[in-house]
């Protein structure tokens, strides 16, 4: 049974690993070439628009669910309304280029354009519900001197103040944790991208994306194929998904492998999306620092819209996919040639260096020394 287990593992970390990696490209990308100022720009303003726009940026950011919320509330204390700040909340953490490109290894392209078409109607419908049913914006009128305040003591603020060295003619900046200029030159464009998600992004996921994978493991180990299939679709697996997702914090990707291997013990892809949409969407340690930003009304229709839709859409996925369950959960399995395997092999080593922080820094220590 270990070794079985252990079969189980590296198989799906060797799926998991290419497509991760080819998400991580992405997010760099993403991230070099799309300014923060452009997005907290196309957040800004009231109503329908800036609800959309903020589902269709949300849903391609590499952020995770414990990456999004500050990220959300630096937005909402930069203007964004409290209805655009619920819909990025829920589309941005609920999918992005790197779980996508998982769930294409791992759940088949079905699941893949299904779960990132999910997310943004999720979000589009739980931002229209804040903006009819909490219009009240309260939380949004900051005072001049607390705007002033907060530029000057967050981690993210311009620097004002310079000070001049008395050895050098140039003079240097104080620095901060997200600080643009600083003493020691910090990379830009795509090279920002690239420390950005293998810095930020994979320190945040990799703990997470590895108890995903085992429990992943431990399920297709412990739990015979198909053996969940008598309760594992309609509106009663739906809700157990809810009840077993709403509380649990666990990132859009790590939550993939999970779901795979819940659909191979026969659970349907409807009630398997419930579960991606809202494991990575909501946790209980995020329920009270979102309701001192936006207030206890916001946070439960927040939690009510998310919930409403993942059902809804899960009965829908069901409906649509009634006769492609197995196909769904196995369109990416057993097909890979002897080059392939290469590859994916090669991917998951280099995965594993990036992962382990303290590998990681070794080798880069090593090179930056040589380098010198």
């Amino acid at each position: 049974m270990l070794l079985e287990f252990f079969d189980h593992l590296l198989s799906l970390f060797l799926d998991t690993a290419i497509w991760l990696l080819f998400g991580l490209v992405l997010a760099a990308v993403l991230k070099g070439w799309i300014p923060t100022t452009l997005v907290e720009k196309w957040l800004s303003g009231t109503g329908a628009g800036s609800v959309i726009r903020a589902a269709l940026i949300g849903a391609p950011l590499p952020l995770c669910s414990c990456g999004v919320l500050p990220t959300a509330i630096a937005l909402r204390r930069s203007g964004a309304s409290k209805p655009a700040t619920v819909s990025f909340l829920v589309a941005t953490p609920e999918t992005g280029v790197d779980s996508i490109s998982v769930t294409y290894a791992l759940l088949g392209p079905v699941m893949a354009i299904i779960r990132p078409i999910s997310a943004i109607i999720s979000a589009v419908v739980s931002g229209m519900m804040i903006l009819l049913f909490d219009s009240n914006d309260n939380n949004r009128d900051f005072s001049a001197k607390a705007v002033a305040d907060k530029k000057e003591t967050s981690c993210c603020s311009e620097k004002k103040e310079k000070v001049s060295s008395c050895c050098s003619k140039t003079e240097t900046t104080e620095s901060s944790c997200c600080s643009e200029q600083s003493e020691i030159p910090k990379p830009s464009g795509i090279l920002a991208g690239l420390q950005f998600a293998i810095v930020d992004i994979l320190d945040d996921i990799s703990k997470w994306l590895t108890i995903g994978l085992v429990l992943a493991a431990v399920v297709a180990t412990l739990v015979e194929p198909a053996s969940l299939s008598q309760w594992g679709s309609g509106l009663t697996a739906m809700l157990l998904m809810l009840v077993v997702g709403l509380p649990l914090y666990i990132c859009a990707t790590a939550s993939t492998p999970l779901a795979a291997a819940l659909l191979a013990a026969g659970m349907s892809p409807g009630a398997i999306l419930v579960f991606l949409l809202v494991g990575p969407a909501t946790n209980i340690a995020s329920i009270g620092i979102l309701s001192r930003e936006l207030g206890i009304r916001a946070v439960i229709i927040y939690l009510l819209g998310i919930s409403i839709c993942a059902v809804l859409l899960g009965l829908a996925t069901d409906a649509i996919l009634s006769d492609q369950m197995i196909s769904v959960g196995t369109a990416m399995a057993h097909h890979d040639s002897g080059g392939f395997m290469i590859i994916k092999w090669a991917a998951a080593i280099i995965l594993f260096v990036l992962a382990v922080k303290p590998l990681r820094q070794f080798i880069w220590k090593d090179t930056t020394t040589a380098c010198a």
